[in-house]
C-alpha cells in the first residue's frame, strides 16, 4: 500500500499535505496544532483542552455553534481532541463540500479572537469541569492515567499533569489566558493541514491559498516549559500507589520507555503485542485463559515524543482475589520476555498483527489524514506513513529480549493498584 503524498508550505508557514484517493466521494480535512498539555505553565493546567472547547464557540463570521451545523447539514462529521503533545481538529465531508470546511477551519484560525467573550469562557469552563467529574473524579479507575503520569514523570516534567487539568486551575483560567494561548499557539506556522480523499490537487491548492494564505504568521512558540529531558532516563526504583473506591480490584504496571519515533519505541510496541495483542498473547493466554487469575488484560504504548513514552500493562482482578497475586504473575510474565524464550515465529505473528491493524486504519481517509498530520507535526516527514511498518518488519526476537532487559525492569516500574471498597491493600 503506497499512499500518495504531496507536501508544501504556504508563505505564512502553514505546512500542507495532500493525499488523493478517488475511491469514495469524500474528503477529510485534518489540522494538527503543535500544542498540548505539555505546553501549559504551572497553575494553568487544562488550558489546552479548555481552549479546544472554545474553538467550537464561534467566530466573527460563524457565530455560536454554526461550524458544527454547517458540517452536519451537508452530511459531514467533525470533532477535535487534545493530547499531551498536540491538539487536532478534523472534518469529513462529501468531496463537493471541500471549500466549506476549508473556509470554516480558516475562519476560526483567523477570526476566533474578536468573537471571544467571558460568557463563552464561563460556559465551556463548566462543560470541561463537568467532563472531569464524569470521566475522572466520579468514574471508577477514571484517574488511572493522571496517577500514572504523576508517578512516571517528575513534577517539573511536561507530562506530570493531566490533559484535562485540575479544578483549581480551570477555575482560575481567565479570558486573558485564553486569548494569550490563542495568540501564542494558534498560528499557521504552528500547524499542519492535511487533505485526504477525493479532490483535485490544483483546485485544493487554490482554495487553501485563498482561505489560509492571508492569515499572518504567529509570534513564534516558546520552549516547552519545565524539564522535558529525563536524566536519568529510568526511574531508578520501583514506585507504588494504592487507591480505593472501585467495584473490583485492578492492577496497572508502567515503565518509562523511549519516545515515539525511536527504534526502541517500535521494539516496545512489538513487546506489548507479544504480551497482550489478542487471545494467544502471553499475558492473556497464561493469566486469563489458563490460570484464570485475571478477568481481562491489556498492554500498550503511548505515542508521545517529549522525553519518554511509557509501556502500560493493565489487569482486572477477579472478585474476591488478591491484586498482589495478579501483580506478581504479570511481572513474572513480563520478566520472561528478557529470559530468552521468544521465538522468531512469535515476533512475526506480533508484527503481522500490528501491520494488519495499521493497514486497516489507513483504509479510512480520516484516519489516514490524522496519521499524516501526526508524522508531519512530530517529524516533518509525512512520507513516513509509507515506511513506518519497515521499522516493525526489521525487529527480531533478540531486539525484544534486549528491550525488555533494558527497560521493563523492577527499577523502572510504577505499580498502581486499585482495591475494592472494604478491601485492604495486600489482602
Amino acid at each position: 500500500m503506497q499512499i500518495p503524498i504531496e507536501r508544501y508550505e504556504l508563505d505564512n508557514g502553514l505546512k500542507v499535505v495532500l493525499s488523493e484517493d478517488h475511491s469514495t466521494p469524500v474528503v477529510a480535512l485534518n489540522i494538527w496544532y503543535d500544542v498540548g498539555s505539555r505546553n501549559e505553565l504551572p497553575g494553568k493546567t487544562g488550558l489546552a483542552h479548555l481552549f479546544e472547547h472554545m474553538m467550537f464557540q464561534g467566530t466573527v463570521h460563524v457565530p455560536g455553534t454554526n461550524h458544527i451545523a454547517h458540517v452536519e447539514r451537508v452530511g459531514g462529521s467533525l470533532n477535535a481532541s487534545t493530547y499531551l503533545d498536540r491538539t487536532n481538529y478534523y472534518d469529513t465531508v462529501p468531496s463537493d463540500r471541500l471549500e466549506l470546511v476549508l473556509w470554516l477551519e480558516s475562519d476560526r484560525l483567523g477570526f476566533f479572537l474578536p468573537a471571544l467573550t467571558q460568557e463563552k469562557l464561563d460556559l465551556q469552563r463548566d462543560v470541561v469541569k463537568n467532563e472531569r467529574r464524569q470521566r475522572v473524579d466520579n468514574q471508577p479507575y477514571g484517574d488511572w492515567d493522571e496517577r500514572l503520569q504523576a508517578l512516571l514523570y517528575p513534577p517539573d516534567h511536561p507530562y506530570h499533569h493531566p490533559v484535562i487539568g485540575s479544578m483549581a486551575d480551570l477555575d482560575a483560567a481567565s479570558l486573558d489566558d485564553v486569548a494569550d494561548f490563542f495568540r501564542t499557539y494558534y498560528a499557521p506556522d504552528n500547524g499542519v493541514l492535511t487533505l485526504c480523499g477525493d479532490f483535485d490537487p490544483d483546485e485544493a491548492r487554490r482554495l487553501i491559498e485563498r482561505w489560509f494564505g492571508p492569515i499572518p504568521r504567529g509570534p513564534g512558540v516558546p520552549p516547552i516549559p519545565g524539564r522535558p529531558v529525563l536524566e536519568p532516563f529510568k526511574l531508578g526504583r520501583e514506585v507504588r500507589e494504592t487507591r480505593g473506591g472501585v467495584p473490583l480490584p485492578r492492577v496497572y504496571l508502567a515503565w518509562r520507555v523511549p519516545a515515539y519515533g525511536t527504534r526502541d519505541y517500535y521494539v516496545g510496541d512489538v513487546a506489548s503485542e507479544l504480551l497482550a495483542g489478542g487471545k494467544s498473547a502471553r499475558l492473556y493466554r497464561s493469566l486469563v485463559r489458563e490460570r484464570r487469575m485475571a478477568r481481562g488484560i491489556a498492554a500498550f504504548l503511548l505515542p508521545v515524543v517529549t522525553g519518554a513514552s511509557s509501556l502500560i500493562a493493565r489487569g482486572n482482578v477477579p472478585d474476591g482475589e488478591d491484586p498482589a497475586v495478579l501483580e506478581r504473575a504479570m511481572r513474572d510474565e513480563v520478566a520472561r520476555l528478557a529470559s530468552g524464550d521468544i521465538t522468531a515465529a512469535e515476533v512475526e505473528r506480533a508484527v503481522t498483527g500490528i501491520e494488519a491493524r495499521h493497514l486497516f486504519d489507513l483504509q479510512k481517509v480520516n484516519e489516514r489524514a490524522d496519521q499524516i498530520s501526526q508524522l508531519t507535526t512530530f517529524f516533518d516527514d509525512p512520507g513516513l506513513i509509507n515506511t513506518e511498518l519497515d521499522h516493525y518488519r526489521a525487529i527480531t526476537a533478540d531486539d525484544v529480549r534486549t528491550f525488555a532487559a533494558e527497560y521493563l525492569t523492577d527499577d523502572n516500574l510504577v505499580v498502581l493498584t486499585y482495591i475494592a471498597d472494604g478491601q485492604e491493600a495486600g489482602s
